[in-house]
């Protein structure tokens, strides 16, 4: 009899689906026994295992949040370093291994992970923020003395690090970063005095000789993670799983730090006003200096810009790491919204913004007309400007301006041996005309999130029935509240049956059979939920996106934006995931993934079904929704 994973994987190349990919970010992941300290990782046992149980359900990707150094104040990942991994994603117990010469004893991880409670879904992120940083400092601290006593194994692992040290370019700035942070008691340089904010050559030698500890430590940590994350993928590309990162739009402080000359003065980068975000969101991040790096300022010396060699070098290294990338808020690298980050109230800043490349005339933003790329005449001045709608045509030449940077992002892609295809665009319910022009060129699709799909606007961006085959599909994401949160809600709302009879549409290609349909699943939550995650799979997007929160049937929200929580960024997957996930199925609570493409092949019709009869039969037998059948 099939596996699962043969089952799955049959059916998807049936569905014509490209792409099954989880969503996960590295706090989330499972821990083993022995091994928990307060966050998960991708690259511990529990890690490794979770995978192994992607690729039995049939996932062939997985969908990582970005992996840079937070701050002990902010946890969010997407305001972590672009460069630096966060040594919170170290899986301790490999330093005490023979792989790095047991540069920590076992009692240190033993000591750890004791009291920390098993199996538990939220992370404790102060813990595990102060156990890493003492691990790494035990282990540099160890390695030295080991070196210097003549220990053949550390001497070898302290050779490994220098050669890693001295290949990677990034690693000065960041580690000198540490360094000055470690010396005044916080990241936030904006605190530090004024001599190390833009330190000299002679500064930085006398706060580096007197924070030698901190650095040595520092490097030590980027080194193993560099280790760790090359031994997933080598676990990962037996099993047909490839690796996707997340290039966040914003940048951390630890980024900013001496390289102010980079970036726009006054402006900053925020979200724009739209239908499921009308106040916007002032982000604070910085914006690179258009007269930099733009052929009609510099000529051809834009190729060899220091923002240009910034953003190249950035996406150079997450293509080395990955077999692809997530942009976060692309139109943040072709026609960002900005706002006046000098301005007292943020809020009423970023609802008064402008594109910065979209702003010819402006009372109240003149000094953006020089950076324009778009003529009065193409702007309707009738619409918003934050509205996609705003910029009336552009041509090619304008075309290419604005793809400057996204350029860099698809030549490292190319460079890497990927394609269009290995770039996922998260463009939710904005989609400005450059953008568009931009992803069109590059045949780039957006993302559909269908528990936000408006049943009245039959134009919506987000039903499923308007996607294009290079489009990714998914029910939410790590911003949005888990598929059982949200049926609750629309239960309590009364829009159960309006949401049962769209599904019905996408289900049921006979008309005469969909208003039973429609009733089955509005008579219990958890055949909508199937419903829902059937519609994933029944086009015409070819890439289907699964949040592990939706994929285990949680009712917590990951992350809601804009709020300040402890619960933010925390949410874990149960050290015994397999259970848990095995039970929640069988009870209809989780993603059956069986059961959904079942309904799917049947929602292709019933000539469909004859020719692939075997599969769809098959696919029935192992689900655990056969409990709870639609018809």
């Amino acid at each position: 009899m099939a596996s699962q994973h043969e089952l799955v994987r049959a059916a998807l190349r049936a569905l014509g689906i490209e792409r099954f990919v989880l969503a996960i970010h590295d706090v989330s992941f499972p821990s083993a026994p022995g091994e928990d300290v307060g966050r998960g990782s991708p690259y511990a046992r529990g890690g490794h295992a979770f995978v192994e149980l992607a690729h039995e359900l049939g996932f062939d990707g997985l969908q990582l949040g970005p992996q840079g150094q937070t701050s002990l104040g902010n946890p969010s990942p997407y305001d972590g370093s672009v460069f630096s991994k966060s040594i919170l994603s170290i899986a301790l117990p490999e330093l005490a291994s023979e792989r790095f010469a047991h540069v920590v004893p076992e009692r240190f991880v033993e000591a750890a992970a004791y009291g920390m409670p098993q199996g538990q879904t939220r992370a404790h992120y102060t813990h595990a923020f102060h156990t890493a940083s003492r691990a790494v400092a035990l282990a540099a601290a160890n390695l030295e003395r080991r070196v210097a006593q003549g220990d053949v194994a550390a001497a070898e692992l302290a050779a490994r690090i220098a050669r890693f040290e001295a290949s990677a370019e990034w690693l000065a700035h960041d580690a000198r970063f540490e360094a000055f942070a470690a010396l005044h008691g916080t990241d936030a340089f904006q605190l530090w005095p004024d001599a190390d904010r833009q330190p000299s050559a002679r500064r930085i030698e006398e706060v580096l000789a007197e924070q030698r500890d901190v650095v040595r430590a520092y490097v030590l940590g980027q080194y193993v993670l560099d280790v760790q994350h090359r031994a997933l993928r080598d676990h990962l590309r037996p099993l047909g799983v490839r690796l996707y990162g997340d290039l966040q739009i914003g940048l951390s402080l630890r980024d900013r730090w001496t390289r102010g000359h980079l970036f726009l003065d006054r402006y900053r980068m925020g979200a724009p006003p739209s239908r499921t975000n009308p106040e916007g969101q002032p982000w604070g991040y910085p914006v690179l200096d258009p007269r930099q790096y733009l052929r009609r300022f510099v000529g051809d010396d834009a190729e060899t810009s220091a923002p240009l060699s910034f953003v190249r070098a950035r996406i150079a290294k997450l293509f080395s790491e990955l077999d692809g990338v997530r942009i976060d808020h692309p139109h943040g690298l072709v026609c960002p919204w900005v706002y006046d980050g000098t301005a007292p109230d943020p809020m009423r800043a970023v609802v008064n913004g402008a594109r910065l490349f979209e702003t010819p005339a402006s009372a109240e933003h003149p000094s953006l007309a020089a950076l324009a790329i778009v003529r009065p005449d193409q702007i309707d001045p009738a619409v918003p400007a934050y509205d996609d709608a705003h910029i009336l045509g552009l041509t090619e030449a304008q075309v290419t301006e604005y793809e400057r940077i996204f350029e860099i992002v698809m030549e490292a892609a190319r460079n890497a041996g990927g394609s269009a295809d290995d770039v996922l665009c998260e463009v939710l319910s904005t989609c400005p005309a450059p953008l568009g022009a931009v992803m069109k060129r590059y045949g780039l699709g957006r993302f559909r999130v269908t528990q936000k799909a408006n049943l009245i606007d039959e134009a919506d961006g987000y039903r499923g029935e308007n996607a294009k085959p290079r489009d990714w599909i998914m029910i939410g994401n790590h911003d949005t509240p888990p598929l059982r949160a949200v049926i609750a809600r629309w239960s309590r709302n009364h829009t159960i049956e309006a949401r049962a009879a769209y599904l019905a549409t996408r289900l049921e290609p006979k008309e005469s059979r969909r208003k039973t349909l429609a009733a089955s699943l509005a008579s219990d939550p958890r055949r909508l939920a199937l419903g829902m995650f059937a519609e994933l799979f029944v086009g015409p997007a070819s890439n289907v996106l699964v949040f592990f929160a939706d994929l285990f049937g949680e009712t917590a929200t990951y992350n809601t934006p804009g709020v300040v929580s402890d619960d933010n960024w925390s949410m874990r997957v149960p050290g015994d995931f397999r259970a848990v996930y095995t039970d929640r199925r069988a009870r209809g609570e989780a993603m059956d993934v069986a059961g959904a493409l079942a309904l799917a092949m049947r929602a292709r019709g019933d000539d469909f079904v004859r020719a692939h009869e075997a599969l769809v039969v098959a696919l029935e037998a192992h689900a655990d929704s056969a409990a709870i059948r639609l018809t």
